[in-house]
């Protein structure tokens, strides 16, 4: 280091410019000399560039004055403990031999930081793996936990006691961080409702003369009107209310306000040519997804570019997996030629590790799908449909246990959705309690490559988000679905499912159908957005002619019906899984037969304590077979034991598909007795590709005649079961295949053009069939559960299951 003279100022020439033009020591320099000559001045030179940093000194004569006061050393002192950066900040004033001086100081206290920094002590990975596991269990060990963990590690007992409040505070820290950015997700989200609905009561219509109309020609538009208007109504609704308690004899329940027609039914308005008028609730007014989610917190502002740069990776990587065949996709001879296996050398040849994935030594199975077909939907609803998270939710019910958008990382454009990328966590399930759940932290992002094609691309995030290295039991690869517009309102959608999945227990019965990538892969995703789509179709349809309605009074009584169906079919597939939102006891009698409690409080359940049972098994029928069996309603009596082998007739059918078994009933018990008693089961059934469920729950008399006219169904209660009914997979995979699968998973392909009927998954081989009940025990929410209750369930879901093998003569299995 040396000093140039320029005038009245001296400049200190090093490498270290850091240490000499940092904020603090500037800052000290001009607190202590208010008053500079006014010929300083000070040249620098762009850091960025290759020659020397420069540093201001100050002019000869008012060294002395720096090197006189304490204060400064002082600070300089302060400052250099709390930068640890390991590089000292030197004195502004003081002669050539003060400076040496200062710099072996600088010295000095270098070797003493590298030495404390020595005897830093850093745990190895199988002590962290201990204390981790040890954490999970018991956030708050006693002394005697952390005297045997220290012993069993070789630690300090205080290390072991620092290690876990350090672990404590992380966690506390990371959860109010993550609690933070679902709310400002949430606000955002509810910013952008608010500004929606405002465009589009900007661009309404009059309902009269068809015209556009704006807020300022409406009359009285202020919020003081609408409080008056509000109260009044109220009044209105409650005198009518104490005038039918009054004849009726009971109590009518407050109606929920109306609401506007889901996003969904919008998007299909313009498939069944006249728009119908709005009904008064949403298509789903269930509650999915209500339970505890995962936070893994959010991305900072430094990781979200490089959280582009991923998912537009991911669009091309996608593009290429959907539309290349040979060598990518290899045929596999023994399945015919509708079924691919993915190459994984050639796969790792044409995508390396990308730089949001980790490649460590987990045992992870490869599992890779894609499939394709026509669905009737147009694409920017579809688009719409994934993107939101609550709608994503309604259209894959059977699929999506719950759901969360965590991070708005960038909103896209406005209406189109081009651009969108979120940070979303899901839980995937499949329909039988035996079938572990498969939880995800994934980037969705949506790219409209050109007029009428988009592309929506799903991948993980772990090595962005270390908090969360725990859900990388299911990893996923770029995966997501192509959507092309086609005329008539229809859309051609390409689906690719490509995960990375730890290898871990899975029931005897089932781990066929899930190592063959049928439980979770494109196919079942593909054929559940087919039907969902034919559903939403026939619930918009405007002309329905009398034969088709039937004891149905309109087609507003028809829609109000199809809502009460697929709540309850909602409510089904929510009870039947394994997801964390319940706790299923095995009962020691039989590993297959699961029970669970829970206490009813919301409105559309009966309120009390529900014990529900299920199980699953598997039988040498086809599925077609035992579907056809258990939805025809002349054949109950062979299985229902509640129906006491009395004559089932449906009296009301609604199809909702282009398949036969995709229908709504209304079943009447004991058809032929006069008794005034008459018993009404609601049933559902529906049937695709991947699999083929039957949803039924009794109902009475008067409340499917509210249904029936029109009126909100939200506050009929339900209490759903059924059966699910999924391929056993062995049709799907043979040893030759299973030989090319890295850990035996599934890579496999399935072009179709027509995903609604049935296909060989479920034309061949056996079924598995889950059988589940839901039992109302007690009215009161604080009733406790008794062994009987537990008994009457058992012995139901056990002589139904008896009833039905017998009935398909297939008891000895």
């Amino acid at each position: 280091m040396h000093t140039m003279y320029g005038g009245d100022c001296d400049v200190l020439v090093g490498n270290n410019m850091e240490s000499f033009m940092s904020p603090s020591s500037l800052f000290v320099a001009q607190r202590l000399l208010p008053q500079l000559p006014t010929s300083l001045h000070l040249q620098t030179q762009s850091v960025y560039s290759s020659s020397e940093g420069l540093s201001l000194a100050p002019p000869n004569g008012i060294r002395e004055v720096l090197k006189q006061p304490e204060e400064c050393g002082q600070l300089k002192n302060k400052e250099d403990h709390d930068s640890k950066s390991g590089s000292g900040h030197m004195d502004h004033g003081g002669s050539g031999e003060d400076q040496d001086a200062a710099d072996q100081d600088h010295d000095h206290d270098h070797d003493q930081q590298q030495t404390r920094r020595k005897r830093y002590h850093r745990h190895t990975a199988r002590q962290i793996q201990e204390m981790e596991a040890l954490f999970k269990e018991c956030p708050h060990p006693d002394d005697k936990q952390r005297q045997r963990l220290s012993i069993e590690l070789g630690l300090k007992p205080r290390q072991v006691k620092f290690w876990f409040q350090n672990r404590r505070t992380q966690m506390k820290a990371q959860q109010d961080r993550s609690d933070n950015a679902i709310l400002r997700a949430e606000n955002e989200n509810l910013r952008n409702e608010n500004l929606a609905l405002r465009e589009a009561i900007k661009n309404g219509a009059c309902p009269n003369c068809g015209g556009a109309t704006s807020l300022a020609e409406m009359p009285g538009f202020d919020e003081q009107h609408f409080r008056i208007e509000n109260t009044r109504l109220k009044e209105e609704l409650d005198r009518v209310s104490g005038i039918a308690t009054k004849y009726i004899g009971r109590s009518m329940p407050h109606l929920a306000p109306p609401m506007l027609m889901s996003s969904l039914e919008l998007a299909m308005g313009s498939f069944g040519g006249k728009q119908p008028a709005p009904p008064s609730v949403d298509f789903i007014s269930g509650s999915l997804g209500d339970g505890p989610i995962i936070n893994c917190g959010t991305l900072t502002d430094l990781d979200k570019p490089l959280a582009l740069e991923l998912a537009m990776n991911g669009v091309e990587e996608l593009i290429r997996m959907a539309q290349t065949d040979e060598p990518l996709w290899l045929k596999d001879v023994n399945a015919g030629s509708m079924k691919d296996i993915l190459n994984l050398d050639e796969y790792g040849r044409s995508f390396p590790w990308a730089m949001g994935f980790k490649h460590n030594n987990l045992n992870l199975r490869t599992e890779a799908t894609r499939d394709s077909s026509v669905v009737i939907m147009n694409g920017v609803a579809l688009v719409e449909a994934l993107m939101d998270v609550n709608k994503w939710m309604e259209m894959f019910p059977s699929i999506v246990a719950k759901a969360k958008t965590v991070q708005v990382l960038s909103p896209g454009v406005p209406f189109s959705r081009n651009g969108s990328l979120q940070l979303m966590y899901a839980e995937l399930q499949a329909l039988s309690p035996l079938v572990s759940t498969r939880e995800v932290y994934f980037l969705r992002y949506c790219q409209k490559r050109m007029e009428g094609f988009w592309v929506v691309v799903d991948l993980s995030l772990d090595s962005l988000l270390d908090t969360c290295q725990f859900l990388v039991r299911y990893r996923k690869r770029p995966s997501g679905c192509l959507i092309q517009d086609m005329p008539n309102g229809y859309a051609k959608v390409t689906w690719v499912e490509h995960a990375e999945i730890e290898d871990k227990t899975v029931h005897r019965i089932y781990k066929q159908l899930v190592n063959s990538g049928m439980a979770f892969g494109a196919q079942r995703w593909l054929a559940n957005l087919t039907r969902q789509c034919e559903r939403l179709a026939s619930l918009m349809a405007s002309s329905i002619s009398a034969r088709e309605l039937g004891v149905i009074p309109s087609p507003e009584g028809r829609r109000s019906v199809m809502k009460l169906a697929q709540r309850m079919t909602n409510g089904f597939f929510a009870n039947i899984s394994s997801s964390a939102n319940h706790t299923w006891t095995t009962l020691p009698s039989d590993d297959t037969v699961r029970i669970t409690t829970r206490k009813n409080t919301e409105p559309g359940l009966p309120s009390g304590v529900v014990v529900s049972g299920a199980t699953s098994l598997w039988l040498p029928v086809p599925p077609h077979r035992l579907f056809e069996f258990l939805r025809d309603e002349r054949m109950r009596s062979e299985w229902d034991v509640l129906s006491s082998g009395n004559l089932v007739q449906e009296v009301a059918h609604i199809a909702n598909g282009s398949h036969p078994g995709n229908c709504i009933s209304l079943l009447r018990v004991n058809a032929c007795s006069t008794s005034q008693n008459v018993e009404l089961i609601l049933q559902e059934s529906c049937t695709d590709a991947s699999g083929s469920v039957i949803v039924y729950a009794p109902v009475d008399v008067p409340a499917i005649n509210i249904a029936m006219s029109g009126e909100d169904p939200s506050y009929i209660a339900l209490l759903p079961s059924g059966f699910a009914i999924l391929p056993d997979g062995q049709n799907r995979s043979s040893n030759s295949t299973s030989s090319l699968l890295e850990g035996g998973g599934a890579n496999s392909s399935s072009n179709s053009s027509n995903s609604s009927g049935l296909d060989s998954p479920l034309t061949g081989g056996g079924s598995l069939l889950t059988v589940a009940f839901q039992v109302l025990v007690s009215h009161l929410p604080t009733a406790k559960l008794g062994l009987d209750s537990v008994t009457t369930i058992n012995n139901l879901i056990c002589n139904t299951v008896q009833q039905i093998k017998s009935a398909l003569h297939c008891a000895d299995v």
